[in-house]
């Protein structure tokens, strides 16, 4: 697929802004981490009166905002996969459900456990299918189901959970883009065993990279800790299990190097108040680019359910065309100063791959329902930064290009791009 920008066209509509620009490190962030640099004591725990580490500390915060009785701080969401999936006792070769829309880091900590995924369809308004994850609890063998709320798209929480407790099965959570959203009320990632948190530059908070891991679990917690690398320093850890819980795990459980860094932990202790007001930003900046979509051709938004309290730093919506036409609208897009991403794509690309593209998975049953969505799934970054003035133009411009897409002819039937 090509996306190069042409010669600008004649309508004069043009955005250019950087869609993935994030917003500032708060200067109360960057106060502390300066603080912490000039200590020196950047790593994740002290000796010799070193005080409280900073990742301790951001775990009990974190905790308290969710409503968790452990908070785990660790180097990635990748990471909080993988080792959610070794405390609950996931062995070589044990199946593990997961959703069909996903990033590769969800199938990656699945690999990581050296663990067979077994994908879980997608629905229409991109979540999960229920009605398939019943019959693939039922008949696949799986004892944990690590669900993705891609993009931000959250089933019914209370739903999967009855399904999970009908089939023994533990369920986890992959909250990667919903930090701060919640299903009826309730947080995402507490509604099952484990929930695991992005804080990567394009998420709600920003370290650069960085993972969370919430969990009621006393015996979970104390793995978890242990096996991200505390060197039996856990005492440091402001939430922890007590001393009988750690003796039951310290003598067996491998340190794997995977806890968060004091940097990175005093960047993100300041952005947890930020979390509620970025939030509401973010649903405007939605309904705004919903309302601005509206006139535009073939173009079908999600229909969100009113318990999904959610916070979307991305729109995605899918456009009825053949590839051929999916690619000449980007590329109407691109001229006009617009990156929109494409989950339809033959070569994976950026933060846009799919099941297809992963062929270290195990052989699947065919999936032609997520198959078919992610064909004419489209992607855009919604940072914070952008206007309503922002929002108006960009549904300017991809009405325009819908348009022009449409009425380009499909020619030749091409390959199937998943």
């Amino acid at each position: 697929m090509s996306t190069t920008t042409r010669t600008r066209p004649s309508d004069g509509l043009w955005f250019g802004k950087d869609l993935s620009q994030s917003e500032p490190i708060p200067d109360a962030a960057i106060e502390q981490a300066v603080a912490l640099m000039r200590s020196g004591r950047l790593h994740r725990y002290g000796e010799q009166a070193a005080g409280t580490p900073e990742p301790s500390l951001l775990e009990q915060e974190y905790a308290t905002y969710v409503g968790a009785k452990y908070c785990v701080a660790v180097n990635s969401c990748g990471a909080a996969m993988f080792l959610a999936l070794k405390a609950l006792g996931i062995k070589p070769g044990d199946k593990v459900l997961t959703s069909s829309f996903t990033l590769a880091p969800v199938p990656g900590a699945i690999a990581h456990a050296c663990a067979s995924a077994v994908l879980v369809e997608t629905r229409d308004d991109y979540a999960t299918d229920l009605a398939d994850l019943e019959r693939k609890a039922a008949s696949s063998g799986a004892r944990v189901f690590l669900l993705s709320h891609m993009r931000g798209h959250i089933t019914d929480l209370r739903a999967v959970r009855s399904i999970c407790d009908r089939h023994n099965i533990a369920l986890v959570e992959d909250c990667a883009h919903t930090m701060g959203a919640r299903w009826d009320g309730q947080h995402t990632g507490t509604f099952g065993r484990i929930g695991c948190y992005s804080s990567q530059t394009y998420k709600h908070i920003n370290s650069g990279e960085g993972g969370l891991l919430v969990t009621d679990d006393d015996d979970v917690a104390a793995q978890v800790i242990l096996m991200s690398g505390c060197y039996m320093m856990y005492e440091q850890h402001v939430l922890r299990p007590s001393a009988e819980v750690f003796e039951r795990w310290r003598y067996v459980t491998p340190n794997f190097s995977m806890r968060m860094s004091n940097l990175a932990a005093a960047l993100l202790r300041p952005q947890i108040a930020l979390l509620p007001e970025r939030g509401e930003r973010w649903r405007r900046i939605y309904d705004d680019l919903a309302r601005a979509f509206a006139r535009a051709p073939k173009l079908t938004l999600p229909v969100r359910d009113a318990r999904e309290d959610f916070v979307p730093s991305s729109i995605q919506f899918s456009l009825d065309l053949s590839p051929e036409q999916i690619e000449f609208f980007l590329t109407e897009c691109a001229a006009r100063g617009l990156y929109v991403k494409w989950f339809g794509l033959r070569v994976p690309t950026a933060f846009t791959s799919h099941f297809g593209h992963w062929h270290y998975l195990p052989e699947q049953e065919p999936m032609p329902n997520s198959k078919q969505i992610l064909s004419q799934l489209l992607d855009l970054r919604t940072p914070l930064s952008l206007t309503p003035e922002d929002c108006r133009l960009i549904g300017q411009i991809v009405t325009v290009a819908a348009a022009a897409a449409t009425a380009h002819p499909a020619g030749e039937q091409q390959k199937d791009r998943t």
